[in-house]
């Protein structure tokens, strides 16, 4: 690490609400530093650890795609983030950098697919891979234990689907509840989630509602992911995906694009929506495109 250096980082919002076409409330901010090319990796650890948001996006020159990105939370690499990702390329749009249409990053765990479309970013994830509690016995983990995390028991789920691991490109564990009232009393207890999150190679777990009553999306989310240093998180683009394969898959949500809302019940409030295309072939899921708009809230000197 380089003892004395600075670099300046913006703060940006992923995944906020726009009114009358104008990015407006909530989101999930994330650190984005352009021309990291010279970072080392633990330079960047440092850098994320000195901004202190749940992740924080490098972006680097590639040679093979649009542009490179490496994700650190404030504790780890991650290989993927959804709003990190959105709040770049938006931000890369505002600037000129990137224009309208296809592009891609470059990560850790292989390319993916960009499109920019008129200021929102969408990001390719993979057809999903699904575990049911059954599988995890050999990792000692059971659904009891998932609910007892989360400080729920069995009559709180929605009876048409039980806890299920999903992996559109990283994996959560994703969780239906009855109702508004279950998701917003929801008291984590962030060292079990955490200890099952190892024990399962989670993120963390996206908990969910489908309930008109609270919210005009297909569904509602509040996501835990202790794991890499967030209790909390206000927009998961990387979970949404999933969540939105389980609609289709589970539920029976029988449309192409779904819309997921997200911290609604956060204290404070920072309402987000993901929107979410999913790629059909005879009625199959193949891949999908997580997205949504971004907006700069602020900028950073950091010493590291």
């Amino acid at each position: 690490m380089n003892d004395g250096k600075q670099i300046t980082a913006r703060i940006v919002n992923g995944f906020v609400t726009r009114r009358n076409g104008m990015a407006s409330i909530g989101g999930n901010p994330a650190g984005v530093v352009l021309d990291a090319d010279r970072l080392s990796e633990e330079d960047m650890l440092a850098i994320a650890g000195r901004i202190g948001l749940s992740e924080t996006a490098f972006v680097s020159n590639s040679e093979t795609e649009g542009y490179k990105l490496d994700f650190f939370t404030p504790n780890r690499r991650i290989a993927h983030c959804g709003h990190a990702t959105i709040a770049t390329f938006s931000y890369l749009a505002e600037l000129g950098r990137a224009k309208d249409g296809v592009t891609s990053k470059e990560t850790v765990d292989g390319p993916r697919k960009i499109i920019i479309k008129e200021g929102a970013a969408y990001m390719e994830q993979l057809a999903p891979r699904y575990e049911q509690s059954a599988d995890w016995a050999e990792r000692g983990v059971g659904e009891a234990d998932v609910l007892v995390s989360l400080g729920i028991d069995d009559g709180d789920l929605d009876d048409r689907l039980r806890p299920v691991l999903v992996n559109t490109g990283n994996s959560f564990v994703v969780v239906a509840v009855r109702d508004a009232g279950v998701l917003q009393r929801i008291v984590p207890d962030q060292a079990k989630i955490n200890d099952i999150s190892n024990r399962l190679d989670l993120i963390g777990y996206y908990v969910f509602t489908t309930d008109p009553g609270a919210t005009h999306a297909d569904a509602t989310t509040r996501m835990f992911a202790p794991r890499y240093a967030i209790d909390e998180e206000a927009a998961t683009g990387m979970a949404a995906g999933p969540l939105a394969c389980v609609l289709h898959d589970f539920l029976e949500i029988g449309k192409s694009r779904l819309v997921i809302e997200q911290g609604q019940f956060m204290k404070p409030a920072s309402p987000s929506v993901i929107t979410v295309d999913l790629d059909l072939a005879d009625g199959r899921i193949t891949g999908l495109m997580a997205g949504g708009y971004g907006s700069v809230r602020d900028e950073m000197t950091v010493t590291f």
